[in-house]
């Protein structure tokens, strides 16, 4: 699919879903921290910040740049290198960064990232889509290739999101 590993989904009562990526990345914490937690590295790879008000209860206003979508909310967690957390308006809802040392300590990290949202099975592959696309930006920014918006077209998040939902689909019975 790509350098990033497809994502899992969860989803319970009914239209509840849980994404997750696990990530590892051959660039330092201080990196990382900085393009997912600071509104100078967000929009080389995800969205413009502003406010981004660094710290638990802080405001949160992320405006995606190849779209017309803008959404608010709260920092619901904050631990400066490790964790951020937004929670923001439909249809995004909880985002969660977590950084951890990998295993080549000082110069790699493991991004744990989920996304928590309400919606129908449609919107559930549209984020895993977009979020694995989102993931793949991140990388090229960290490696000095930021996203330049204005060349940005569907056609990846429409592959991503045709091998998601193949992937949904159920698998066939085994019979021996």
């Amino acid at each position: 699919m790509s350098e990033i590993p497809r994502g899992r989904s969860e989803t319970h009562d009914g239209d509840a879903h849980l994404l997750r990526y696990v990530v590892e990345l051959p660039h330092p914490p201080i990196a990382v921290w900085a393009a997912v937690a600071t509104p100078e590295g967000l929009p080389a790879w995800l969205c413009a910040a502003d406010p981004l008000e660094p710290r638990l209860g802080g405001r949160v206003t992320l405006r995606w740049l190849n779209s017309d979508t803008v959404v608010s909310g709260q920092v619901t967690a904050w631990d400066p290198e490790y964790v951020a957390e937004y929670t923001v308006d439909p249809p995004h809802g909880r985002i969660r960064f977590h950084l951890e040392p990998g295993p080549d300590h000082d110069v790699s990290t493991v991004l744990r990232f989920t996304a928590e949202f309400t919606g129908p099975k449609e919107a559930m592959l549209d984020m895993l889509a977009g979020w694995h696309e989102h993931l793949e930006r991140l990388v090229r920014a960290l490696n000095g290739h930021p996203t330049d918006w204005r060349d940005w077209t569907p056609d990846r998040w429409r592959e991503l999101r045709e091998l998601y939902e193949r992937d949904e689909a159920p698998w066939p019975k085994w019979e021996p």
